[in-house]
């Protein structure tokens, strides 16, 4: 590669020439307390971080910049820190979904704006990560993303428990009489041991994978847990790095490829990962100008099968994951099905990347010859009642649900199915289908994660614990069972399901990719003709914008002004 030299940086148009202007950004780097040998003839690696101290998941990203800026120093670089929206997943309403793209637009004119030359984004928490990288992308610098790495496991009674997954667990099964308010409360108190995203393979594991596996992480970076000694010191290689990414003017475009995208959809495959990463990564792939879209998931889903047995579709966490060797291990053992050729922030190729990596242990990461599921983590249906898609996670789904007819429960909104669904005379059967409009984009509105509807009170007794479940929502990562998701198009712009009516008779079948609503197209016909659109739920700020400009689940619910890959200008200085 042709090196770059200092006056070719950014940052030179700031602070290397001899005019008003650059004295004035000089003197106030001054008033900081910098001086001209901490920038002159040195690349400015902006870091954006993440961090908040409502945000668990990041608790440890304030101490882990001053982990990268050593790197940078080390390698010649100016660091400097950036805060950014932080998207607490466990406390932000109505949906973290809803300010994606408010992230992925702060990350894009932070960079934009500022005088930097390359960008270290420290993230991890379910959308931090694709926000990041949709506004890196967009701008188009230097950029190396930085995983903050899942908890460590949790503990109850002798027991691992699992965040998330172990929370839908026992809520049921405390709704259905059989563990006690101290019970619960223990296990509150045992669940979330350290700092740290998910350990479970939810969906902030599951983009730090796929973040990995694109090239634009460090290999074997997305695997470390949080706590662990061994992050710290990533943080440090990785600003490192990135201070010779910009010497090589190594930008994400010379890395994100088709081959790059469909080795990342190839290891979500393999990982079991979540539902939600098929809207990130067509958001992703969109800015980068690939075309990406369900179907492409759906295709690579029948040739890459499940090998990772982590929670909710295997039996493991993701502390064990990295202690059988992590994704590059995983990565090996996919080898043939990988494009090994793809570059990345190393300036080395995939394969040289994970030469050498090895199973540990191969109950946790199996083989091409002995999967813990044969197809892969999502399966993309389509039918009268969602014409352009949906998907469903088969390996976290009771089998016998894979092909079922069933009558249709059906719900308008959250409130709506949260007072039926407890009630001890609701007429249902395990049979029954639930449905739940009015979750989409603009319905939710962002899309909440109501997906995984709970199961009725009345049937809890029975023994019952998971039934097919439809909506045009989101579940977590972390949730697990026959729940059928993203419906599109959505219900509050006038799709199919915003016409299911409670008996109506709805068929699935997996293995077919096919989902059908059993009502005749002149019924449903005169059903649109008496439906009248609901009334925007924001009537002014950011939600307003957000509804007017969305896109639809199967198109990566990006903003429509954020898309394309028109070149914007560099700022002027004046």
């Amino acid at each position: 590669m042709t090196r770059k030299k200092p006056e070719d940086l950014r940052s030179h148009r700031w602070l290397g020439v001899s005019d008003m202007r650059s004295f004035g950004h000089r003197s106030r780097l001054r008033q900081i307390g910098y001086d001209a040998e901490d920038w002159t003839g040195k690349p400015v690696i902006g870091i954006i971080n993440t961090w908040s101290e409502i945000n668990p998941c990041h608790a440890h990203l304030r101490v882990r910049a001053e982990n990268v800026k050593r790197g940078v120093l080390q390698a010649g670089g100016f660091p400097i820190e950036l805060p950014a929206i932080s998207l607490s997943e466990t406390f932000v309403k109505p949906s973290t979904m809803l300010y994606r793209n408010l992230l992925a637009m702060e990350t894009e004119e932070l960079l934009r704006s500022h005088p930097l030359d390359g960008a270290v984004l420290m993230g991890g928490c379910d959308k931090t990560t694709p926000g990041l990288i949709m506004g890196a992308i967009s701008m188009g610098i230097p950029a190396i993303y930085i995983p903050a790495g899942p908890m460590l496991r949790g503990n109850w009674e002798g027991k691992y428990l699992g965040s998330g997954s172990d929370v839908w667990k026992y809520w049921t099964e405390k709704r259905a009489g059989n563990i006690t308010d101290d019970d619960w409360n223990e296990i509150e108190g045992g669940i979330a041991r350290s700092f740290g995203t998910c350990m479970v393979m939810g969906t902030a594991a599951t983009m730090m994978a796929i973040t990995e596996a694109l090239g634009l992480a460090l290999p074997g970076s997305s695997s470390i847990p949080a706590a662990d000694s061994n992050h710290p010191r990533m943080c440090g290689a990785a600003g490192r790095r990135i201070v010779e990414m910009v010497w090589e003017d190594l930008t994400p475009d010379k890395i994100l490829t088709a081959a790059a995208f469909d080795n990342a959809i190839k290891v979500h495959m393999a990982m079991g990962g979540s539902t939600n990463a098929i809207i990130h990564v067509v958001a992703m792939a969109r800015r980068a100008g690939i075309p990406v879209d369900m179907e492409t998931f759906d295709r690579l889903s029948r040739q890459i099968p499940v090998l990772a047995n982590v929670r909710p579709s295997g039996k493991y966490l993701m502390e064990d994951f990295f202690y059988a060797g992590g994704l590059r291990a995983m990565m090996r053992n996919l080898g043939e099905k990988l494009d090994l050729s793809c570059l990345t922030v190393t300036g080395k190729t995939v394969g040289e990347n994970i030469e050498g990596a090895k199973v540990h242990l191969p109950d946790v990461i199996h083989s091409l010859n002995d999967p813990i599921y044969a197809e892969g983590a999502t399966a993309v249906l389509k039918g009268n009642l969602a014409p352009n898609g949906c998907v469903i996670k088969p390996a976290a789904a009771d089998p016998r649900f894979l092909k079922h007819r069933g009558k249709a429960i059906a719900f308008e909104n959250y409130d709506h199915m949260m007072h039926e669904i407890e009630r001890d005379d609701l007429d249902v059967t395990p049979d029954h289908i639930l449905v739940l409009k009015n979750a989409g984009p603009k319905g939710g509105p962002g899309m909440p994660e109501w997906g995984m509807l709970p199961i009725p009170k009345r049937l809890l007794g029975q023994g019952v614990r998971d039934m097919i479940r439809i909506s045009d929502g989101r579940m977590s990562g972390t949730s697990y069972g026959a729940c059928i998701l993203h419906v599109a198009p959505e219900s509050f712009v006038g799709g199919p399901l915003a016409f299911v009516q409670t008996g109506d008779e709805i068929e699935i079948d997996v293995d077919r990719r096919m989902i059908h609503l059993h009502v005749s197209d002149a019924e449903l016909a005169r059903r649109k003709a008496a439906w009248t659109q609901p009334a925007p739920k924001y009537p002014r700020g950011y939600g307003a914008m957000f509804s007017e400009h969305i896109g639809q689940a199967d198109q990566g619910c990006d903003l429509d002004f954020l898309q394309g890959k028109a070149a914007m200008p560099e700022p002027e200085i004046h």
